[in-house]
């Protein structure tokens, strides 16, 4: 029965350069890297450049989400101080609205009616 790391031939290569060599026991494994494929060294430092450049864009990301999370804090404080400006003013109002009675609005009404007949005399007049 032929060993699983040898064929008929002779031991086995993989593609990357790496032939199994036979050790001194028959539970280990010997490797040895063909100096055909030996840009290994460049293949690294390519890795190690990437890395580099993900931990960069890692770090831009981590400070776009730290500006863009105190932009929506000042955001927030911004919106609670108007939304208490308006219901300061709106309780401002209804005290006034109280308070004056309810003349504003009959002299709303008097004016939409006032209104209305101009509107009203001025069609019968230029229909003539």
């Amino acid at each position: 029965m032929a060993h699983p790391l040898y064929g008929a031939s002779g031991p086995l290569r993989s593609r990357e350069g790496l032939f199994a060599r036979p050790a001194a026991s028959s539970d280990e494994i010997q490797l040895r890297i063909d100096p055909m494929h030996g840009d290994l060294d460049e293949e690294i430092s390519g890795l190690y450049g990437k890395v580099r450049q993900l931990k960069g864009v890692a770090q831009e990301i981590q400070s776009e989400a730290k500006f863009q999370n105190d932009f929506i804090t000042q955001l927030q404080m911004t919106l609670t101080a108007a939304q208490a400006g308006v219901k300061n003013n709106m309780r401002r109002l209804n005290k006034s609205v109280i308070q004056k009675g309810s003349n504003h609005v009959f002299h709303v009404i008097l004016f939409a009616l006032f209104c209305f007949f101009i509107v009203y005399f001025w069609s019968k007049i230029s229909r003539r």
